[in-house]
């Protein structure tokens, strides 16, 4: 064999090589290939090692099977009570068939944007501003449904949509900053008006109790006084009874009984009594005071 033969040999074996080594296709993690043969759908490639057939199979789209953010621009809408306001949403999906999402439709992301701004303006426009602005929650939901349906023939999912920014016109965010402040300087007074309220309340409840309090100073003190004159009567009383029990168990005479009568008709006749009972044995008692009279002189001399 002659080395040219040799020569065409090695250039044919190299470039059997380099078609070979141009045609294995490894697929990555989380992607997948759309495969062609001679111009038609044939397969779709997983995560791996493949080998395409050269000249006959070719890649006709490569696929990510990630989750996708797509932040769609500002979309003019009207509301039903013909407020038009600006909104902008982004939209989160995922491919779930690379299929469907190749051959399904035209421009899979700008199909995903016509539908989302024209479902949005339906969805506004059967709600006013108001709730608009306080129900986003609902419209998100309303919007990722209707998606989520039309997409399930594209291969696409909707996982969820949010309400980025609502920018209704700058005379309404106006008005509406307005009737925020109005809303809170009353909030402000009502906070103000309960304050002082709740503070001459206290006032009144402080008086009150203030009032109670001395009222049972007095009546106690009013009590003590009372039970202590009581005290002091049954202490006189139980004197008067022990002396009386005393003298009952002397046994006095006659003498000492009507000596006893002189020194308290004494006391009687000392006092302030402006009237003075003469007892009836009034010459017993003269008779007791000459006798006493009488001790008295015997023991001086």
């Amino acid at each position: 064999m002659s080395i040219l033969s040799l020569i065409i040999i090695a250039i044919i074996a190299l470039l059997v090589i380099i078609v070979i080594a141009r045609n294995i296709k490894i697929v990555p993690q989380a992607h997948a290939f759309v495969i062609e043969r001679l111009g038609a759908y044939y397969q779709t490639w997983g995560t791996g090692l493949h080998l395409k057939v050269p000249f006959i199979d070719r890649i006709s789209k490569k696929v990510s099977l990630k989750e996708q953010v797509v932040d769609f621009p500002p979309q003019p809408v009207i509301t039903r009570d013909n407020v038009t306001m600006q909104i902008d949403t982004v939209v989160y999906f995922e491919i779930t068939d690379p299929k469907l999402y190749t051959y399904g439709v035209e421009r899979p992301l700008s199909a995903i944007e016509n539908l989302t701004a024209t479902t949005l303006r339906n969805i506004i426009g059967d709600l006013e501003l108001d709730s608009t602005l306080t129900s986003r929650d609902t419209i998100n939901d309303k919007i990722r449904i209707i998606l989520d349906e039309a997409t399930d023939a594209w291969g696409i999912r909707v996982i969820r949509v949010e309400l980025k920014n609502i920018l209704p016109p700058r005379e309404i965010q106006d008005a509406m900053e307005k009737q925020m402040k109005a809303e809170r300087e009353r909030r402000a007074r009502i906070l103000d008006a309960e304050g002082e309220k709740r503070s001459q309340i206290l006032v009144a409840e402080g008086l009150k109790e203030s009032a109670i309090l001395k009222a049972d100073a007095v009546k106690e003190s009013k009590i003590r006084e009372a039970e202590g004159e009581a005290q002091a009567i049954l202490t006189v009383q139980k004197a008067n009874a022990d002396a009386l029990r005393m003298l009952s168990e002397a046994n006095p005479s006659e003498k000492v009984i009507e000596l006893k009568s002189l020194e308290a008709l004494a006391k009687v006749a000392d006092g302030k009594s402006t009237k003075l009972i003469i007892p009836s044995d009034m010459s017993k008692v003269a008779s007791l005071a000459t006798s006493v009279k009488e001790m008295v002189t015997d023991v001086k001399e």
